[in-house]
């Protein structure tokens, strides 16, 4: 087994990329040699190390259209089996990752973990804003959260527009794996002026499949969700720098924080490991 201490940026970098590409941390365990210590705590500091880079320099945006949407996993337990000392609390059961998104560049602008509810949207949406220079146009799903949340954190400086869509089930699909069918949908004007051909949440909805298929966490009907909700946001952090930075889309022919103006090449795995000495480093400092 390697030890943390023996780790090379190499294998580092091998196990951070396992990471992005959905191995679960026990696979990596296998594959690698490393042992489960090691492979966890890599992951609270190189996640702990994204987090930190993102919020820093992942500001000032040019964007002009926004769509966020929100992601359900479940963390600990489903929420039916979580241990009746644990109900209510938060990381256990239900865990909902909201995202907000450059509907151009493809860059994730923020994210954040918490229930599906207004004590989420609220600082959710402010981090948006504070992100943002542009007055930008926004989708949004029809949850009622955003309306009181969207107001209080951009006023009447902004173009909002809410797609709803009603879902049902398909009579002929298994049910338990079958996901919801959109039957209907429509557009809903709540502030500004917003182009009605840009009112869509495709590109942030497709963005969270991505997610999906790159993280074992979010894999439905399997043992490989979060246990810790902890960890959970660690390997999103790790998640959405890669993807910003490190995940070269055809469409865009590069990154999409090239295309957002926040770097001028595609960046290596061995890039995103230097996090962490960057982080070390500043807490030295």
């Amino acid at each position: 087994m390697f030890s943390m201490n023996r780790l090379s940026t190499s294998k580092r970098a091998q196990i951070v990329g396992m990471m992005s590409e959905g191995n679960s941390l026990r696979a990596i365990t296998r594959m690698t040699g490393a042992s489960i210590n090691t492979v966890t705590k890599l992951l609270v500091d190189i996640g702990t190390a994204c987090a930190a880079f993102h919020d820093q320099h992942v500001r000032n945006l040019q964007t002009t259209r926004v769509e966020c949407d929100e992601v359900w996993t479940f963390c600990y337990a489903r929420r039916q089996n979580v241990p009746e000392e644990k109900k209510g609390a938060f990381g256990y059961g239900d865990v909902w990752t909201w995202v907000g998104m450059d509907a151009d560049s493809k860059l994730v602008v923020n994210w954040m973990v918490g229930r599906r509810d207004a004590e989420t949207a609220l600082p959710f949406m402010h981090d948006l804003a504070s992100r943002l220079e542009n007055r930008v146009q926004l989708t949004t799903d029809g949850l009622h959260a955003y309306l009181t949340a969207t107001d209080a954190a951009f006023g009447t400086d902004i173009d909002f527009a809410r797609l709803i869509k009603v879902y049902g089930s398909d009579p002929n699909a298994e049910r338990r794996y079958a996901p919801p069918v959109c039957i209907s949908s429509r557009t809903e004007i709540v502030s500004g002026d917003p182009n009605p051909r840009h009112i869509s949440t495709s590109y942030i909805e497709r963005q969270n499949l991505t997610m999906r298929m790159s993280m074992r966490r979010f894999t439905r009907l399997t043992n490989g969700h979060s246990k810790k909700i902890q960890n959970h946001g660690h390997a999103l952090a790790i998640h959405y720098v890669y993807y910003n930075f490190g995940r070269k889309q055809t469409v865009l022919k590069g990154t999409p924080a090239m295309a957002a103006g926040l770097a001028d090449r595609v960046w290596s795995l061995e890039d995103i490991v230097g996090l962490l000495d960057v982080a070390e480093k500043g807490v030295a400092a």
